[in-house]
């Protein structure tokens, strides 16, 4: 068997974490291990070495498994435009849009997709970790699903079932996500994991084992809470409106370097200012009103799956008056891939939004015209006299009108993003990820605010903290985790024996006449 599925009791319950703390703590073992999420709904998205397109929490549980990513980690990956659309990218390829209801007719064909990349991993690793998406218990979407028990049927996948119990309601969640599930669903259940814990483990002891009795299956641990576990969020629940990112430690200066990202509504790749978040001294926060760019020293423009209609709610909002006005002050702006198209003069989208010409916010002298095909790429080039590496998912192109300064050189020496006074944007993710430009761009931006306080840490490396995470996820597998049983579920498969939860519905007596 060797394999097997994390489903989640709802979403951002720990499925993502869980597999990779799972991937990390196989592989430290000596394992060939590889990651595997059947269908992700998701704008943050990497592009793999050859080119195509993946979820961005494949990308990471990769980097647990030590292995490069691949188009196969996440076979399908649905990009919502909309409450009603999304782009469908299959093996790494975008294949079309689709809403909710024609998408239905394309599962038994990306079923196919799906299983067969499935085998040919299982038959390449020793070990490939599934991740499920939402719940495995919305019964309204069980008849064509190929991520959760739909995908485990297929494939004869133990299931591991993983809550979040810091929002309460846990040991409900688990029953009734078991007693949801048809007779062959539940079949594969094969237990439950428990995440986000605080307080003392002896006080949850009666109710793991109630919900043992209740079900016949064991809770195989339960993960603690670690605030320090915050980078690389995959689920948009993640980031919460004026919620501060990570963890800020104390600066080095005198004073903080505050930067504001407001949140759009199809806000894509947010995780690339994680990386801003994790110096001391830099305290991010996501926005969505405009009272909150009032004391804020550097504005992040994030990317977008959808910019016209991003750069619409900006203006409903009012946030981009207050960009405007943030950038007239002389004060730094500076926009990411969607965001940084919002800064131009014009944009031109018969693409993405189908919604023709519109003006920018004008804050950099270029045009937007969004193409067809899309451009991905792991460009390398300088950035403020460094060296530097991202990648790209856009389809928008840049029109300079003049010689608008560069912000990145690519290796061909062609001018990418855009440097003006306090402005700047790139068509490139995870630009501040590369340390000695990141220093560097905090020390303008922090020049730009009037911050002389703010001093840039000389050590820190996004790339060790990354790493250092990850290795934390397989401390808690190995210190929180029954392991052993763990190894048998991959090994063995489905226990024999478990029990089926009845679903049949308690009639109420009939009341009689007269009473």
């Amino acid at each position: 068997m060797h394999s097997l599925l994390v489903a989640g009791t709802t979403s951002d319950a720990g499925k993502s974490v869980l597999v990779a703390a799972l991937c990390r703590w196989l592989a430290r073992r000596g394992a060939r291990v590889a990651p595997f999420k059947a269908q992700n709904m998701s704008n943050n998205s990497v592009v793999t070495a050859s080119g195509g397109e993946i979820g961005r929490a494949q990308a990471v549980q990769a980097a647990a498994s030590g292995v490069e990513p691949d188009v196969r980690f996440n076979p399908v990956l649905l990009k919502p435009g909309s409450d009603r659309s999304s782009q469908v990218v299959v093996l790494g390829r975008v294949d079309g849009t689709t809403t909710a209801l024609s998408y239905r007719q394309r599962k038994a064909e990306l079923l196919h997709t799906v299983t067969e990349t499935l085998d040919g991993l299982r038959a390449e690793y020793d070990y490939v970790i599934c991740e499920g998406a939402g719940s495995p218990a919305e019964i309204n979407l069980r008849e064509h699903d190929i991520a959760n028990m739909g995908l485990a049927r297929a494939a004869g996948l133990p299931v591991l079932v993983v809550g979040d119990i810091d929002r309460g309601g846990v040991f409900a969640q688990f029953f009734g996500t078991l007693a949801l599930l048809d007779p062959a669903d539940q079949a594969l259940v094969s237990g439950f994991v428990v995440n986000k814990f605080r307080g003392e483990r002896e006080l949850l002891s009666p109710g793991l084992e109630r919900l043992r009795q209740l079900t016949g299956r064991r809770v195989h641990g339960v993960l603690p809470w670690d605030e320090e576990l915050w980078l690389d969020a995959e689920d948009s629940l993640s980031y919460v409106a004026d919620g501060v990112v990570g963890r800020p430690a104390p600066p080095w200066g005198s004073q903080w370097l505050r930067v504001a990202v407001p949140r759009l509504p199809r806000i894509s790749n947010a995780t690339d200012v994680e990386a801003l978040a994790a110096e001391p001294g830099v305290s991010v926060r996501f926005v969505t009103e405009p009272s909150r760019l009032t004391d804020t020293d550097l504005v992040v423009l994030p990317g977008s799956k959808s910019t016209v209609a991003d750069l619409e709610w900006l203006r409903e909002t009012g946030l981009a008056e207050a960009v405007l006005a943030h950038a007239a002050s002389g004060r730094p702006v500076v926009g990411i891939c969607g965001g940084y198209q919002m800064l131009a003069g014009r944009i031109v989208d018969h693409v993405e939004s189908a919604g023709g010409e519109v003006s920018g916010l004008g804050l950099l002298d270029f045009d937007v015209e969004f193409a067809a095909e899309k451009t991905l790429g792991n460009p390398v080039g300088t950035a403020l006299e460094h060296p530097v590496t991202g990648y790209e998912i856009h389809h928008g192109r840049v029109r300079r009108r003049g010689d608008v300064p560069a912000l990145v050189r690519s290796g061909q020496d062609e001018p990418e993003g855009a440097l003006q006074g306090s402005v700047a944007g790139t068509h490139w993710h995870g630009l501040f990820e590369n340390d000695e430009f990141r220093r560097e761009f905090l020390r303008w931006a922090a020049g730009r605010a009037g911050r002389e306080g703010f001093r840039c840490s000389p050590d820190t490396s996004f790339a060790e903290l990354r790493a250092g995470q990850l290795d934390a996820l397989g401390d808690m597998v190995e210190r929180h985790l029954d392991t052993v049983a763990l190894l048998r579920l991959l090994d063995e498969g489905v226990p024999r024996g478990l029990p089926r939860l009845s679903t049949h519905p308690v009639c109420a007596e009939t009341p009689r006449s007269g009473s």
